[in-house]
């Protein structure tokens, strides 16, 4: 009863948060500002993730010694179970648990997420979401403050789910660049379990690219960059890159050991071979790190 009395309340504060986040003005929580940051609201937001947390995913988590207890960092994360990305909400659960809501992480989020979902965007924005664009993350870290990174973006977190344990960034280096002219340490955040919340049949993204280059346009005047079929909630068989609700499965989260390079400085930024094996590094630590955590979580 506790646990319903509990669920019952958070929910009610989200529907009030997220009712305030769509009726901020227009000009406001726009994700191009770090002023949106509001940690008073995040600790309003933080009672629903708890509940999510020990009570829906069931999640186990390691890893956390690696992050220090001060300065910047560049978490570079795969990204899981389509629009509701349960693994991220979980990491920041425990980020808030462990750091507050008042040392500072800025999360780079997809900047069509503003133009299809604009309330949900507002809300998230309160949290720390920015856009996704480089202005953004430099300023973040102009500031001190440490960033969250999907590289693989909208087409890793729907990727198929016969890649559901495989790191997929779709080729995009420019957060090796980043961590190298700025000069800060990467560290990983890998998770098991969150990519089947859902179960991603296939992408169909190059038959739509194709039907629009024919004439057909793109829904909501948008390109989606991703066209899954998936089989999820609430839709049953969903086509398109649709908000989902997660299925209840167990999450164990793992934040990786520091990863530092041999060079740093903008000179090694520019040096577009060393940004190659630096991005292949990356990728090949965080597989290696996945594997096991898959190993431990087979039967």
């Amino acid at each position: 009863m506790q646990i319903f009395s509990s669920f019952v309340s958070s929910t009610a504060t989200f529907a009030e948060l997220s009712l305030q986040a769509a009726k901020a003005p227009v000009d406001t929580l726009t994700g191009w500002s770090l002023e949106d940051r509001d940690p008073q609201v995040i600790e309003k937001f933080v009672p629903l993730l708890d509940w999510f947390y020990h009570h829906y995913f069931r999640v186990k988590t390691d890893g956390w010694e690696n992050i220090p207890p001060s300065g910047q960092v560049l978490f570079i994360g795969s990204h899981n179970g389509g629009l509701a990305a349960p693994d991220m909400f979980m990491m920041m659960y425990d980020w808030f648990q462990r750091f507050g809501s008042d040392r500072l992480v800025y999360g780079l989020m997809d900047s069509r997420v503003w133009q299809v979902f604009p309330s949900q965007a507002h809300l998230v924005a309160q949290m720390g979401a920015i856009h996704a664009h480089p202005k953004m993350a430099i300023a973040a870290l102009n500031s001190g403050a440490s960033v969250l990174i999907y590289p693989g973006g909208a087409t890793d977190v729907f990727r198929p789910h016969s890649l559901r344990n495989k790191i997929y960034f779709a080729g995009n280096q420019a957060f090796v660049k980043l961590a190298l002219q700025y000069e800060v340490p990467i560290i990983p955040a890998i998770s098991h379990g969150a990519h089947s919340t859902l179960f991603v049949l296939d992408d169909i993204y190059p038959q739509l690219k194709e039907l629009h280059k024919q004439g057909m346009p793109w829904p909501f005047g948008i390109d989606p960059g991703t066209c899954p079929i998936y089989f999820g909630l609430p839709w049953g068989l969903a086509i398109g890159p649709l908000p989902n609700i997660p299925l209840p499965v167990p999450i164990q989260t793992r934040v990786c050991p520091p990863i530092i390079f041999e060079r740093y400085g903008k000179k090694a930024a520019r040096d577009r071979r060393y940004v190659r094996e630096c991005y292949e590094k990356v990728c090949y630590l965080m597989q290696q790190q996945l594997d096991q955590l898959v190993a431990a979580n087979s039967p």
